[in-house]
């Protein structure tokens, strides 16, 4: 059989069993009394391992065989839960994860796992799992009664001893293979063990099983030896009454329940009885084909703009009537794209509480990380980049942010801190806010480092506020750590998140409290394919600015510009804002601007600014593409958009303007 066509649902799956994996043993470790999480593991992990060896990945058979034996001892109360077993489960989780992603990167998944193999028989020290043998099969009054009505339609009944080799490693996954054959001949009434019982290895290295079905004893012999690791099939016809002469035999309760029963086989999935189906109606896209009709609907939407400004020139209502139900319809499936792409932050949050729980353990700190709304949407695309930032953002609080335990206690802390995590929408955007309850940030100390650092001068650092502080760490190569260690104090970090945030449309602030903790509040828009934008025109030049970043436009009197510093400056509902020029600061030619100025007030996080245009032209939807590798870099422009007669605008970085 060809597995390369089921090796992408294979990857897929095997890592959310991974996931499910960690999460479980991450509340199992707060409550080790709970062997309902234990369950949930070993469920997860036999999958894991099934999937595995079906597809030939040996390594990851073998590890997760040797998990489950260190699962089904803790629950079967055979092994006491203790530090080295959990921390053996999690490296294990660990290297199995290693294997998932070079198979996806097109590798072997193969990995030297005889180290964690070796450590996981220790922790059980060889003890054999309680196993049930495969004794003789009971023939109920129910299940005589159901084999005297097939033997009256013409079907034979067989009573099948089957016999795997000894030293068969992945018992269930022959089980199932052998119930597959079963399952093509005829039907299964019964089988002992219970169906329950082979799934999990509940037994030797033999099951019993009663057949229904018009295959000859000869061929069922022969398709069951085909099996590999089958050592053997016993075969044996079952005396079946008919069903006239089991009429006086059968109770009014047996009776009843025949008129629900129905022979049926097993399940098609590995070892299970057969359920109802299922109402899911969901189904597995390549996210490549998302993107693909992304594309086309990217494009759509520029025709459509360019169709509503030929019905708007030519005037014609049967033109006007159409082109509004295309719009609306067009709308309509713009909104169900978009919702086919958003994907809960979840996703990226996940693989946080197994970062922190290390590095606690390496730092030799106490800390509970709490995550709120992580079934907040956001898209793909800002999924597939926010990641990186909030590591380097975690990483920063674990390290900076909570104190050693006895510092916090003689601080009169908890001596276990807390870092939050929460995400959740407002209007347009997503906001992820983190914050810890540790030391804060130093005010005095950022500044020694900036100053050191020739980041800012000593002039300047006489006039900067506590919040114009705390964002000097956002500085290139700025960090405050004494050692530099694995976790933090090279240099890098907190540029970057900054850095990336940015180039993704949103924002980043800092509040601190010293001695009480700290807070990085992080603003996103909820998609970059297509966005709403205010439309402007500068000479014969037209520039897109995305709402995302406005708060209002507004139309200024020369006479209302002041000058401060040599920079123009409007009072706007009270505060004192500077005035940007596009004219100036792209170089603009033709300008003309009038008697007054037409200008758009924009935001960055806090702060706020005046951008002078010559005019504004509207709000509409545009396309973001991007200007590609040979102009990277541009000063303020974040991309290109087509408009609705075919000409080029440039998307303005809002964020870039605002200093």
């Amino acid at each position: 059989m060809d597995m390369n066509q089921y090796l992408e649902v294979f990857i897929e799956e095997s890592r959310e069993h991974l996931q499910n994996v960690n999460d479980q043993l991450m509340r199992f470790e707060k409550n080790t009394d709970d062997l309902g999480y234990v369950n949930e593991i070993f469920r997860s992990a036999h999958t894991l391992k099934g999937m595995s060896a079906t597809m030939g990945f040996d390594d990851l058979a073998q590890l997760t065989h040797k998990m489950e034996n260190v699962l089904d001892a803790v629950r079967n109360h055979q092994l006491d839960v203790h530090t080295e077993v959990l921390d053996a489960l999690f490296e294990s989780v660990d290297a199995l994860e290693i294997m998932v992603q070079s198979i996806s990167e097109g590798g072997d998944g193969q990995l030297d796992v005889k180290l964690l193999v070796q450590k996981l028989q220790r922790i059980v020290a060889e003890e054999p799992v309680a196993q049930h043998a495969a004794s003789s099969i009971e023939y109920d009054e129910l299940v005589q009664t159901l084999l005297s009505q097939t033997a009256d339609q013409g079907f034979n009944a067989f009573e099948i001893t089957v016999q795997l080799e000894r030293t068969c490693l992945l018992k269930a996954a022959r089980a199932y293979m052998v119930f597959d054959v079963l399952e093509q001949a005829g039907d299964v009434i019964k089988s002992a063990p219970t169906v329950q019982d082979i799934e999990q290895e509940k037994f030797e290295s033999s099951f019993i099983v009663i057949l229904v079905t018009n295959e000859s004893q000869e061929k069922l012999q022969a398709s069951i030896m085909e099996v590999s690791e089958v050592e053997s099939v016993k075969i044996a016809a079952v005396p079946v009454k008919k069903e006239t002469e089991m009429e006086e035999l059968v109770s009014p309760e047996v009776a009843a329940a025949i008129q629900e029963v129905t022979v049926s086989a097993p399940s098609k999935s590995p070892v299970e009885e057969k359920r109802q189906p299922s109402n899911n109606k969901t189904i597995r896209v390549n996210i490549d084909r998302l993107d693909s009709l992304m594309n086309l609907f990217e494009e759509l939407v520029i025709d459509r703009g360019r169709l509503e400004q030929i019905s708007k020139e030519l005037n014609n209502s049967e033109l006007d009537e159409t082109v509004e139900r295309m719009s609306r319809i067009s709308g309509d499936l713009q909104t169900i794209i978009l919702n086919m792409r958003m994907v809960p932050v979840e996703t990226v949050f996940n693989r946080f509480p197994r970062m922190v729980r290390q590095l606690s353990k390496d730092l030799g700190k106490q800390i509970e990380l709490q995550i709120v709304g992580a079934d907040t949407e956001l898209d793909r695309t800002v999924i597939d980049e926010i990641g990186d930032p909030l590591v380097h953002l975690l990483r920063n609080a674990v390290d900076h942010g909570i104190e050693m335990p006895q510092a916090r206690l003689e601080n009169g802390k908890n001596e276990k801190g807390t870092i939050r995590l929460k995400a959740y929408h407002s209007g347009n955007h997503v906001f992820i806010d983190l914050e810890d309850d540790g030391a804060g940030i130093n005010r005095e100390k950022v500044l020694r480092k900036a100053l050191d650092r020739g980041i800012i001068d000593g002039k300047t650092a006489e006039t900067l506020t506590d919040k114009q502080v705390y964002e000097l760490i956002f500085a290139s190569g700025f960090s405050t750590a004494e050692q530099i260690s694995d976790v933090s104090g090279r240099g890098v970090g907190l540029d970057v998140v900054k850095n990336t945030i940015e180039s993704l449309g949103g924002s980043v602030t800092i509040d601190s409290n010293e001695g009480y903790g700290s807070r990085f509040s992080i603003q996103l828009p909820l998609t970059l394919s297509i966005i709403s934008a205010l439309l402007v025109q500068m000479s014969e030049e037209r520039y897109a600015l995305p709402l995302s970043s406005i708060i209002e436009t507004a139309i200024v009197q020369p006479k209302e510009v002041m000058h401060v510093h040599g920079q123009k400056v409007i009072d706007f509902r009270g505060a004192i804002i500077p005035l940007l020029d596009l004219k100036e600061l792209f170089t603009v030619p033709n300008s003309v601007q009038g008697d007054r100025y037409s200008v758009v007030i924009m935001k960055k996080g806090e702060k706020t600014a005046g951008l002078i245009v010559d005019s504004f032209i509207g709000q509409q939807e545009i396309v973001l593409k991007s200007l590609g590798h040979y102009l990277p870099g541009v000063f303020a422009i974040s991309g290109a958009t087509i408009l609705g007669d075919g000409q080029v605008a440039l998307i303005i970085d809002c964020n870039a303007l605002i200093k």
